[in-house]
């Protein structure tokens, strides 16, 4: 029997069944525009239930707006091929790069002269030290723009020191991000101990490395080697200087502004409280393949808006294993919804943290939901206009089954939804939903004020499970969508030579 997550499809109808101060006017779609030279699987299976996720595509563009770079793992599972890309038409330009060992693309930075790429890779045979099993470590890359390589920093391993045992990471499902004021890049990634006081257990990371040398600095308040325990969730952004913001969902029940403290300690301000149930908190930051283009940065500020999904608390209990502070909370809803929260700079929550009253019924008052129906929402990002106006974006299943008490859901697929949101955290007008157009990569910000992010053309199911991991589905065809403020263009365009035809695409044969 074959099951199918995706049909490719070149249609550039952008059908929409909402219309608000953002309209389908207010959006552009380019099908099948970037050709990749290597082949690709758009499909990522969920921790735990095996059901499916957008494979990420990091997408960035560098702060000039003169070059735009897009990675993407191999089909194989091996190899990150990182192709140019031409910021005005999203056509490829120059010439691709291979990091060859890199299992998996977990972000990008674009420069005029070149990019820098997150990525692990395991390392070769006989390095003392090295983790068994050939376990992947986290490893930052820079090219210039010609494709050579200027250095590469391992920010895990053996050779970098950690406090509580040297750390490996077999997901990183992190980011990379670049402040310019500062000079520093910086990653924020899940880890696991292979030796030491944590040996076999999960936390995070997070490494500042300078952008021009490569060297990789310990900045005392801004460097961690392990922050949130069992992290399920991250959202990174660049400051002015470190620390970053940052903020992390753990296992015991919370999501945390970390940017202070880097933990999940109460020096950090507590966002929500989430139920956790077998290590998951409902997927917050979108699960495997997830944890970018959550937390954005308004232009021209220090103010940030964060975006998640949530099932909402109630009924709060002590955690007595973490002490005051810590709470157990149940889910007040089946399906998930979507919350926005505003920093007033990267230390500073808008409005009250959430409580961790042991006894109280209400655990979620302070949270602003931006959604009230019973669908689950899921796959949530945020990216910002300007200084006074952000989108945000999720995807519906209108009837979900839900089978797990704190993870995804299975579904109909009801549309992708894009809201616009004000610097205030209120909704302007009403979400546009598209049927064709989903969120698969890194959200940017482009020179002339649209938000753009890659995505794969196709027909997107979520009522059936990934199986074993390897989807079985591949494409070379990578398209992209836009939206703006000024009305755009309202322009979608098809890759010459696409025609209308529609080619199935097989998840997997069994």
């Amino acid at each position: 029997m074959k099951l199918s997550f995706f049909a490719l499809a070149t249609s550039v109808a952008l059908p929409s069944l909402a219309l608000a101060d953002l309209t389908t006017d207010s959006f552009e779609k380019h099908v099948d525009v970037l050709t990749l030279s290597n082949s690709f699987d758009p499909i990522k299976a969920a921790y735990w239930t095996g059901l499916p996720h957008h494979r990420r595509t990091p997408f960035s563009v560098s702060s000039t707006g003169k070059s735009a770079y897009l990675a993407y793992l191999d089909s194989s599972g091996t190899d990150v091929h990182i192709q140019p890309v031409d910021p005005a038409t999203f056509a490829a330009t120059g010439t691709v790069v291979t990091v060859t060992g890199g299992k998996e693309a977990g972000g990008l930075v674009a420069f005029d002269d070149g990019f820098a790429l997150l990525t692990n890779e395991a390392l070769p045979s006989g390095t003392a030290n090295a983790p068994a099993g050939s376990t992947p470590v986290p490893v930052v890359y820079r090219f210039d723009q010609s494709g050579a390589q200027t250095w590469k920093t391992f920010i895990g391993g053996p050779s970098v020191s950690a406090s509580l045992g040297h750390l490996a990471s077999p997901d990183i499902n992190g980011d990379l991000v670049f402040s310019e004021d500062s000079g520093y890049l910086a990653a924020y990634i899940v880890v696991t101990a292979y030796d030491g006081d944590a040996n076999g257990h999960f936390g995070d990371a997070i490494r500042y490395i300078k952008a021009d040398t490569g060297a990789l600095e310990t900045i005392n308040g801004a460097s961690s080697d392990w922050g949130c325990s069992h992290n399920t969730g991250i959202a990174f952004e660049a400051a002015a200087d470190p620390p970053f913001a940052s903020i992390c969902a753990e296992d015991q029940g919370a999501i945390w502004l970390n940017t202070k403290g880097q933990g999940m300690t109460t020096v950090g301000v507590k966002i929500s409280n989430e139920n956790v149930t077998n290590g998951a908190s409902n997927e917050p930051m979108g699960g495997m393949s997830g944890s970018y283009s959550n937390l954005a940065r308004f232009a021209n500020g220090t103010q940030y808006i964060f975006a998640w999904v949530s099932r909402g608390a109630v009924d709060l209990t002590d955690n007595t294993w973490m002490g005051g502070g810590y709470v157990h909370s149940s889910n007040r809803t089946n399906g998930r919804r979507v919350a926005v929260a505003l920093f007033s700079d990267k230390n500073t929550l808008v409005g009250p943290q959430a409580t961790s009253e042991v006894g109280a019924k209400d655990g979620d008052s302070q949270v602003n939901f931006i959604t009230e129906s019973t669908a689950d929402c899921s796959n949530a990002h945020a990216a910002t206009f300007d200084a006074s106006n952000a989108l945000v974006t999720w995807e519906e299943i209108a009837s979900p089954q839900c089978d797990f008490i704190a993870m995804g859901c299975r579904g109909t697929f009801s549309g992708s939804f894009f809201q616009q949101v004000s610097a205030d955290g209120i909704k302007v007008g009403e979400s546009v939903r598209f049927d064709d157009v989903y969120v698969a990569g890194d959200m940017v910000t482009m020179a002339d004020g649209k938000v753009c992010w890659p995505y794969v053309s196709g027909k997107w199911d979520l009522d059936r499970t990934v199986g074993d991991g390897a989807s079985g589905t591949t494409t070379t065809k990578i398209s992209f969508a836009c939206a703006s403020l000024s009305g755009a263009s309202g322009n979608s365009t098809q890759n010459p030579g696409t025609g209308s035809s529609e080619t199935s695409m097989d998840l997997y044969t069994r």
